[in-house]
């Protein structure tokens, strides 16, 4: 069991269910933009937020951030000693930076003694991009070097004294990520930042987010994570919930269940499904739903859902714990099934 960290007001590590992460899109320093950004990201269910510090403004805004938000919030910040200080006094409840490119050891001593001080933790680590030289040149671009070069970095932090340390290995390849955590997970007891880096937008994005993630998260890897998009990041926000869901680590939700349809299917169960996913998709509720395509297998095979709905020529049924319990026209079904889901929600 790794280390547990605290975050603000949340809790990583030590067997506690992975945290789930974002990364603003907007410049820091405009607070009411970036406010606005998280309030969205909290809404869709984001628990520790990042946000870029690329100048003095950015790394002193983090305190009047910290007054419109209820997450808290990471500064991330290379190769800038001062900026690194300013936004730990200004508030940010955790840092994201790599020693070895904060300057000279005088400089990397003075953050270390400003972490410490303020009692927040700290993320260090590597990707592909950022493998320290001589690891790179040792190993080449491999697990090994990923490994190699974020201890390294975590070596240098405990060498000033910090001990709450937060440590994520990423790669754009799902294998070399899952080989890097697994490597990770051995020589470590800290906590473990996990995701895919530059997963890319959302159609290939989600599908190596959820098979490197979720392959980790099964064998006990990972206690906080970031599902990265080059999309809107609510959308990471609610590919991370869904990634959890499926592994079994969160079931506050309203499971939709849905048959793939066939040629015995007579009527628009495929839409109705989708209207049904995005109705429930804000209720923190434990309970199924399964829209079936028709009424030969599916009360049979959704027999377990609180509430379902099947089709035949015409006429839908509704059943709940795979019993029929009304019959209505198809064109009705809609209409008279959101209803039903909406009054088994609200109960």
């Amino acid at each position: 069991m790794t280390k547990q960290v605290k975050i603000g007001n949340v809790l990583i590590g030590g067997g506690v269910t992975p945290a789930i992460q974002s990364m603003c899109t907007t410049k820091t320093s405009d607070v009411d933009e970036t406010a606005a950004q998280i309030l969205r990201l909290e809404e869709a269910g984001c628990e520790i937020v990042r946000c870029s510090v690329l100048d003095e403004a950015d790394s002193h805004a983090f305190g009047e951030l910290k007054k419109h938000i209820h997450i808290p919030v990471v500064a991330d910040i290379h190769f800038a000693k001062k900026y690194a200080i300013n936004a730990i006094e200004s508030g940010a409840d955790k840092v994201r930076i790599n020693p070895g490119n904060i300057g000279k050891e005088e400089d990397i001593a003075m953050v270390a003694d400003c972490i410490r001080a303020h009692r927040i933790p700290v993320r260090v680590g590597a990707n592909t991009g950022s493998i320290e030289p001589d690891f790179l040149k040792k190993y080449g671009r491999n697990e090994y070097a990923l490994v190699e070069s974020a201890l390294y970095n975590v070596g240098i932090l405990e060498k000033h004294g910090v001990e709450d340390i937060v440590i994520s290995v990423k790669a754009s390849s799902v294998p070399l990520t899952v080989k890097a955590y697994r490597l990770l997970a051995e020589r470590t007891e800290y906590p473990l930042h996990i995701g895919v880096t530059e997963a890319g937008t959302q159609e290939m994005g989600i599908v190596k987010s959820a098979v490197g993630i979720g392959s980790l998260l099964l064998e006990g890897i990972g206690d906080t994570l970031r599902v990265s998009l080059n999309e809107d990041p609510v959308e990471e926000i609610y590919a991370a919930k869904n990634i959890l869901r499926a592994i079994g680590m969160d079931d506050r939700f309203v499971d939709v269940v849905a048959c793939p349809t066939c040629g015995r299917c007579q009527w628009d169960s495929m839409g109705l499904a989708h209207k049904v996913q995005s109705f429930v998709r804000p209720y923190k509720k434990k309970a199924k739903v399964a829209v079936m395509g028709c009424v030969v297998n599916g009360p049979g095979e959704a027999q377990d859902a609180d509430i379902g709905i099947a089709g035949g020529k015409g006429v839908c049924i509704l059943f709940a714990k795979g019993e029929i319990v009304e019959k209505i026209p198809a064109e009705q079904a809609e209409e008279v099934f959101l209803a039903r889901v909406k009054a088994l929600l609200e109960d």
